[in-house]
């Protein structure tokens, strides 16, 4: 139970870090009360999560999966550079985080 929290946890952080987008500097009430809820959210899972997951573990893999997600959707979304170079930082994440999950204790 405690990986899903936090690949929630994970999701949650793409949400809030693409929502600070929309807030324009928190000048926007609705995004960014939607974006300070959303944080809530992922540390409250986050925290849920590491009572059975070692830390640095935990901690790597959510801010993985928040700057991968985050990453692409900037592609898709905000119309972001999707370089060669950049996919394949983008892949060494993702790659980072599957021998984190891999070697989990």
């Amino acid at each position: 139970m405690s990986w899903i929290f936090l690949v929630i946890a994970g999701l949650l952080e793409i949400g809030w870090a693409i929502g600070l987008k929309y807030t324009e500097g928190w000048s926007r009430v609705g995004p960014s009360v939607l974006t300070i809820l959303t944080m809530i959210a992922s540390f409250y899972c986050l925290a849920i999560a590491i009572k059975d997951i070692p830390i640095g573990t935990g901690y790597a893999i959510w801010t993985g999966i928040g700057a991968v997600g985050t990453a692409i959707l900037g592609i898709i979304l905000l119309g972001e550079s999707a370089s060669p170079m950049r996919i394949a930082c983008i892949g060494v994440v993702i790659l980072g985080i599957i021998g984190l999950k891999i070697t989990a204790a």
